[in-house]
């Protein structure tokens, strides 16, 4: 506490707080893809800490989430589990999200739930990537795929991607990998990125639902030009 000269006392400020979506792909309990999230969660709640700010973690479990996800990508319906994962998405100053690998490909789940989010949703978005998988042969799928895919949404992924194979867990330069990735990515939240990338414009953005943005809802098949496109018929 300070006393100003009025003689008053005046309670310090408290601690800002930001908001660090952690999503995970993960179907096995316990997960190793939810490990790998975890952990760079923790070690970006102590960074934050350490400049004077508070993150609060809210966890995105794509596992509940599966048949939402479906529904919505062949129904065009979200439902309020969806739905408030989307808000959590929205709302978060930045973002870790890790997804097994199956056959050198990142989980079906895992890029189905980002293809329906608002094409606009994590404009500027600070985000860690992070791959599971059985075998270092997949090590490349988070530079190969994931950051594609994260570029297309106008994230900002941090230079350190984290991919871990089964010995890696108890690897002291993997450990290192993860403080790396997390101090990059509290550098961002820190610095206001996201904030200066949305500034005043936000509302400009267009914040159309799903990949192609719900335009394929509206094709006229009875067009000329699409009787041409699929061959007459």
């Amino acid at each position: 506490m300070t006393t100003p000269f009025d003689g008053s006392v005046t309670e310090p400020a408290a601690a800002p707080t930001r908001t660090l979506a952690v999503v995970s792909a993960g179907t096995s309990d316990p997960s190793t893809t939810t490990m790998l999230a975890n952990r760079v969660a923790d070690a970006a709640a102590k960074i934050a800490a350490q400049r004077g700010f508070a993150l609060q973690i809210r966890f995105v479990d794509l596992r509940a989430l599966a048949e939402d996800v479906t529904t919505a990508l062949v129904a065009q319906h979200v439902s309020p589990a969806l739905q408030a994962a989307s808000d959590i998405m929205r709302d978060a100053d930045a973002i870790v999200a890790s997804t097994p690998v199956y056959k050198a490909g990142a989980s079906g789940l895992f890029t189905a739930f980002f293809q329906v989010l608002d094409n606009d949703l994590l404009i500027g978005t600070p985000v860690v990537l992070g791959a599971t998988a059985g075998s270092a042969r997949h090590a490349l799928v988070v530079d190969d795929q994931l950051r594609g895919l994260f570029s297309y949404l106008r994230t900002i992924t941090v230079p350190t991607g984290l991919f871990a194979a089964p010995d890696d867990w108890t690897s002291r330069e993997f450990g290192k990998r993860i403080e790396r990735a997390a101090t990059e990515l509290i550098a961002l939240v820190d610095g206001g990125f996201r904030e200066s990338v949305r500034g005043e414009s936000w509302g400009a953005y267009q914040h159309s639902y799903g990949s192609a943005g719900g335009t394929e809802l509206g094709i006229d098949f009875d067009s000329d030009l699409m009787k041409l496109a699929t061959g007459g018929r």
